[in-house]
């Protein structure tokens, strides 16, 4: 098996770009939704989301396959589980957010999320120290992602979609 060379580098890009694509599927689901949705004055352009997106898949992709082709010790199996993790959580957010129309219920899943990522990079960082750099935009990103989505569910409490909570239609102390 091609572990260290192109083929697992293609296969990490694959993987990464995939859950990429759920995502822009999923932002698809509901555009007049969105488009109807409140947002706060520093929220960027929609054309930003895709290329920031796609650059962050292709770093989380790098760091998966630095961390991939490791030495196979106990601390690579549960940082590759980690990532796994994470990125199935990576997949989900959109799906609740716009499929379900639920940005209380995508916060918290965004917060899971966060720490899943935070995890994942503390545990790459035994293994690679540029892998854990790599996801650090990432977890950035992640950060002002929550702000976004937490503003976005103050600012719209009544419309919160058919998969809203009673959090989610009850309008937040300001």
């Amino acid at each position: 098996m091609d572990k260290t060379g192109k083929t697992a580098l293609l296969a990490c890009i694959a993987l990464c770009l995939t859950t990429g694509a759920i995502g822009s599927a999923a932002a698809g689901l509901a555009p007049d939704w969105y488009a109807s949705l409140s947002k706060p004055a520093w929220n960027p352009p929609d054309r930003l989301f895709a290329p920031v997106w796609t650059a962050l898949y292709l770093l989380m992709a790098v760091a998966l396959w630095l961390v991939w082709k490791t030495e196979s010790v106990p601390a690579r199996k549960t940082a590759l589980v980690l990532f796994g993790v994470q990125l199935v959580l990576n997949a989900g957010w959109p799906l609740i957010f716009f499929g379900w129309r639920s940005p209380g219920v995508a916060l918290a899943e965004l917060l899971i999320l966060w720490l899943a990522v935070a995890a994942t990079l503390a545990v790459f960082a035994k293994q690679s120290r540029t892998a854990a750099w790599l996801l650090a935009p990432y977890l950035a990103w992640l950060s002002f992602a929550g702000a976004l989505n937490f503003a976005i569910w103050r600012l719209n409490p009544g419309n919160a979609g058919p998969g809203a909570t009673a959090a989610e239609t009850t309008v937040a102390p300001r």
